[in-house]
């Protein structure tokens, strides 16, 4: 389904750790798949904040009519978010981007996620779990608190691998520490991934090594969200061998990590 702009009524806006959830009441948002992301103007019509703040979608539920997000309180635009009630309406564009792609065959897959990126994963777990397949989840973050959805991730399978800087929550180390191990458990052939640009670069590397097929979520900041400003380009190798500045905002924000040319992609340096 095409994206569709609306006004949206701030169901509910609640901490969950060191984050921020926010259900939206926004029927005429539909087709959104795992992946898929939204784009909010934050201060109304007559903010001095004009770009709008890009999301992914945490999860939707069609019936109700709603959609949910995750966010932290970053700058200016979220910490303006974040003072928003119930009853409250924000304008939002959604779905948008390249959601992630789904093989029709059971597969076996891990999800690895920094911080509030795994948002978009569950959704995702529960798709592939829906075509028969089985999910391990790595999830890591810099403290106990930046962690998000263990205990769903618990619910979906037996399989998870909790990682934290400072060892204040599951095992010290990064995502990239058990990765081989959790690809290894559930024999995965496909790894997804969501977050910064130096984990998903690590994350591919490992992927890949193992003889698996790695789906990055880019987690980087948007303009507009729309594929109109040409700011949010990401060098990527076509199948032609060329190298195109593909705009991840329209064309991602998920690729195949093997595309990315990682050594031009500033700040990408291995985690």
């Amino acid at each position: 389904m095409p994206p569709v702009q609306t006004t949206a009524t701030i169901r509910r806006i609640e901490p969950v750790g060191a984050y921020h959830r926010l259900v939206l009441d926004a029927p005429g948002v539909t087709g959104v798949r795992p992946g898929h992301f939204g784009a909010l103007a934050i201060g109304g019509p007559h903010s001095a904040m004009l770009l709008r703040r890009a999301f992914s979608i945490h999860r939707t539920d069609p019936t109700a009519g709603t959609v949910e997000f995750v966010f932290a309180e970053a700058g200016r635009g979220t910490r303006a978010l974040a003072r928003h009630r119930a009853g409250d309406t924000v304008d939002l564009i959604a779905p948008l981007g390249t959601p992630f792609p789904l093989p029709d065959a059971p597969v076996a897959a891990v999800l690895v996620a920094g911080g509030y990126g795994s948002a978009p994963l569950f959704s995702l777990a529960e798709a592939i779990t829906a075509r028969g397949g089985r999910v391990a989840f790595v999830l890591g973050a810099a403290t106990a608190d930046r962690l998000f959805g263990v205990t769903r991730a618990r619910a979906l399978t037996s399989h998870v691998h909790v990682v934290t800087d400072d060892g204040s929550a599951g095992e010290p180390g990064r995502v990239t520490d058990p990765l081989p191990a959790a690809i290894a458990a559930v024999g995965a052939a496909e790894v997804y991934s969501c977050g910064p640009m130096p984990m998903l670069r690590a994350v591919t590397g490992i992927a890949t090594a193992a003889g698996a097929a790695s789906h990055t979520a880019v987690e980087e900041a948007m303009a507009c969200g729309i594929g109109i400003c040409m700011t949010c380009v990401l060098p990527v190798t076509g199948p032609d061998g060329a190298t195109r500045l593909l705009r991840f905002c329209t064309s991602g924000p998920v690729f195949d990590g093997t595309t990315v040319r990682w050594d031009e992609t500033e700040g990408s340096h291995a985690a």
